[in-house]
């Protein structure tokens, strides 16, 4: 009887520790940064209140939000410089369609003012008849306009030169062929225009009346003088007449003037005293104005690069400082 008792008991005793041991309770840990404290009300004690994270959670929702606004301005300044990159493309193909459309026009004018000297006598002329002719004939109307109005005739050719000349200084600056600033060139062909070819009309026939001998020296003592005193003349003429025509103040002019002033004259030296002997000793008082403006096209080369290259690096000092202190403005201030 009591091993019976004692197996009872053990098989009623054990299910209910196998069901403690089920209901045992689980516990599990939560680790809040920062720490999560309870509070309770001293007026209602059953009342329990919860300060923990709120203040991370409001943090990292302000970190979101401020990352999100850097996101939209970051995008915001690409949209913008893709905006600018496309009108930037924009504006250049429509100068270079207007560079184009010059070049196309003045080139075909020219040439059909050449090869047509002759028109009213094409009549039974063939091709080859044509182009023998066309130069001898295109001398003998020049000559005729420097008979009929010599001053005009000598204002086209210099202002033409001119123009060409301030193009061949860009491209040899390294711009490409049809991207040449329009006004630049337009601004040096006028000076030549409405200035050089008539000052040196008359500058050569006062060359002439102030030495009038024809001895040996003549033609040196003319080169001396033509590279001494009328090439200062000139140079400061077409330096300081491009700086008004560029809207710049005298004071910028005349500082530019000092700096270059003396390297443009020795440049000068390189070129004109070979070239001058010609000038003053073979060719004649009427045809020497052409003659010149054939060098001129490398000497005005020469003389747009020492009269811009000053003005536009300046300018573009002057930008970069506007646009450094307009970025240093707009940075936040703390």
């Amino acid at each position: 009887m009591s091993a019976l008792n004692n197996f009872a008991t053990n098989i009623l005793s054990s299910p209910s520790k196998s069901f403690q041991e089920h209901r045992k309770p689980q516990t599990f840990s939560i680790n809040l940064s920062p720490p999560l404290t309870i509070q309770s009300s001293q007026k209602n004690p059953s009342r329990i209140s919860l300060v923990g994270p709120i203040n991370a959670v409001t943090e990292d929702r302000e970190a979101e939000t401020n990352q999100e606004n850097e996101k939209k301005e970051s995008n915001g300044t690409e949209f913008e410089e893709k905006n600018k990159n496309i009108l930037l493309s924009i504006l250049l193909d429509k100068d270079r369609f207007f560079n184009a459309a010059i070049v196309l026009g003045a080139g075909t004018l020219a040439i059909t003012k050449l090869l047509t000297i002759d028109h009213e006598y094409w009549h039974g002329w063939t091709l080859y008849e044509i182009l023998r002719y066309a130069p001898e004939h295109n001398w003998i109307a020049y000559e005729k306009a420097l008979k009929a109005n010599p001053v005009l005739a000598k204002m086209a050719i210099s202002g033409i030169v001119y123009s060409l000349g301030d193009w061949i200084a860009q491209c040899y600056e390294g711009k490409p062929l049809l991207e040449f600033d329009r006004t630049r060139m337009f601004r040096s062909g006028l000076v030549g225009f409405s200035l050089h070819g008539s000052l040196s009309h008359y500058y050569y026939q006062f060359c002439e009346a102030l030495f009038p001998s024809n001895n040996w020296w003549v033609v040196p003592a003319k080169v001396a003088f033509d590279q001494t005193i009328w090439a200062a003349i000139w140079n400061s003429i077409y330096f300081v007449v491009l700086g008004f025509l560029r809207f710049e103040s005298a004071a910028n002019i005349f500082g530019e003037l000092k700096t270059t002033f003396w390297p443009m004259l020795t440049a000068g030296w390189k070129l004109w005293p070979f070239a001058h002997l010609i000038t003053y000793g073979v060719v004649p008082l009427e045809q020497r104005l052409l003659w010149v403006d054939c060098v001129e096209l490398v000497w005005v080369t020469i003389l747009s690069t020492y009269s811009n290259e000053k003005s536009e690096a300046r300018i573009s000092e002057e930008l970069s400082e506007a646009n450094s202190d307009s970025s240093s403005s707009k940075l936040p201030k703390d």
